[in-house]
């Protein structure tokens, strides 16, 4: 039987939360600008891409090869500076029953702080746990902060 699992990762980013929040939340249209290697474009498919019921279309390099994702927002919360989408098309409704996604920035003691939180279900007991996919998201991050954020 399936399990609902959790998988997270932080880390330490160079710029505010604030500014990396906004950019997730408010400026997915220039990702594929700051990485182009990495994230090849971000369409907005229903909804305006900012709020909660958005539907947005991902082309990204994952190990190597050009995959797609479509996720829908579904929460964000400016307070806590987070942001919340679930995966419901693409590469990875191949493998999970379920994938939702979850980007929290904050600061801790004066230190800045990125952390992906991914909660799925495998589809069946040999698909892999998603290393590679939150991997994929914290470089990124890491990517986008070095290369946009701090400058």
């Amino acid at each position: 039987m399936a399990q609902i699992c959790r998988l997270e990762l932080q880390s330490r980013i160079q710029s505010s939360p604030d500014k990396l929040f906004d950019l997730y939340k408010n400026k997915t249209h220039l990702m594929s600008k700051i990485s182009p290697s990495k994230l090849q474009g971000v369409n907005v498919l229903q909804g305006d891409g900012k709020s909660v019921g958005s539907v947005r279309l991902w082309t990204y390099n994952l190990l190597g090869r050009s995959v797609i994702a479509k996720d829908r927002i579904d929460d964000v919360d400016e307070k806590n500076m987070s942001i919340t989408f679930e995966i419901i098309g693409g590469e990875v409704t191949k493998f999970y029953k379920s994938y939702k996604a979850n980007l929290t920035t904050y600061s801790d003691k004066g230190v800045n702080f990125a952390k992906w939180t991914l909660v799925y279900e495998k589809a069946d007991e040999t698909v892999p746990t998603p290393y590679a996919n939150i991997d994929f998201l914290m470089n990124s991050t890491k990517e986008f902060d070095t290369n946009y954020l701090v400058k």
